[in-house]
């Protein structure tokens, strides 16, 4: 990799974790388009050098949140009971059964822009009385296995599916971010290993692109650590509506990269 591929992704993962970090978004969701288009890493590599970004880039914004009471809680501790057995199986499908992405784009994107719709409209015109309440800890447990097994597939993370959908339920922004933050980082380092141990017994492009991986990493690290310093200065309407723009951006943008594939 040159040293202008090194610079670009290390300016692709400062740009979009900043922006993402704030709504507890890793980031690496943007991430992937850009590595496979711009940065060239192949399939199904792409998916632990997305992982291996949210090991490196997670701290960045983690530190910031290290006196939140969020980011130790309940949640966090629900959320790591499902996302981290859930990026296991995710992997082991990823490498043995999953033979591209096209199927998950189209039903991602399915799920996010219906979802970021209703988050921008709820926000903009929320309800007299809002009677949305957070999900029960089995239904937590639930979801973030599901959320696990995606991300596991795609190293997306989970940030980006879980944040949003417990925004949806009535979990204030400010809990649900260093909560969904705290899940993907830790899922991305069980789910990086658990790559990395597979590459060892199967062939093919599995191993992550370690010098993209880390590039874009370093960015994060950066980016996540801004992004959460601009979190405490964005009101709450604000932060839902980000996150309702990003999960509809995330839909348009596999909606073209299924019809492009």
């Amino acid at each position: 990799m040159s040293w202008s591929t090194e610079v670009l992704a290390f300016l692709a993962g400062l740009v979009i974790s900043t922006v993402t970090t704030p709504a507890g978004v890793s980031g690496a969701v943007f991430l992937l388009p850009v590595q496979v288009s711009i940065l060239g890493v192949p399939n199904p590599a792409v998916t632990p050098t997305n992982l291996l970004f949210n090991v490196v880039a997670g701290p960045g914004a983690l530190v910031r949140h290290r006196r939140s009471v969020h980011l130790r809680g309940r949640l966090t501790r629900l959320l790591l009971a499902g996302t981290v057995p859930g990026v296991v199986i995710g992997a082991v499908i990823r490498v043995f059964v999953v033979p591209g992405p096209q199927v998950f784009r189209l039903l991602a994107a399915a799920f996010l822009l219906p979802l970021g719709l209703w988050i921008c409209v709820s926000t903009l015109h929320p309800r007299p009385h809002r009677s949305d309440t957070p999900p029960s800890p089995r239904a937590t447990v639930a979801l973030a296995l599901v959320v696990g097994i995606v991300g596991g597939i795609y190293g997306i993370g989970g940030g980006s599916l879980l944040s949003p959908i417990l925004v949806s339920r009535g979990v204030p922004v400010t809990t649900a971010a260093p909560a969904a933050l705290a899940s993907t980082f830790v899922t991305s380092l069980v789910g990086a290993a658990s790559f990395a141990v597979l590459a060892t017994t199967s062939t093919g492009d599995i191993a992550p692109d370690w010098l993209v991986g880390l590039a874009c990493g370093l960015g994060g690290l950066l980016g996540g650590y801004l992004g959460t310093r601009l979190q405490p200065r964005l009101p709450e309407t604000g932060l839902r509506l980000l996150l309702g723009i990003l999960a509809m951006s995330i839909g348009v943008l596999y909606v073209i990269e299924a019809t492009l594939a």
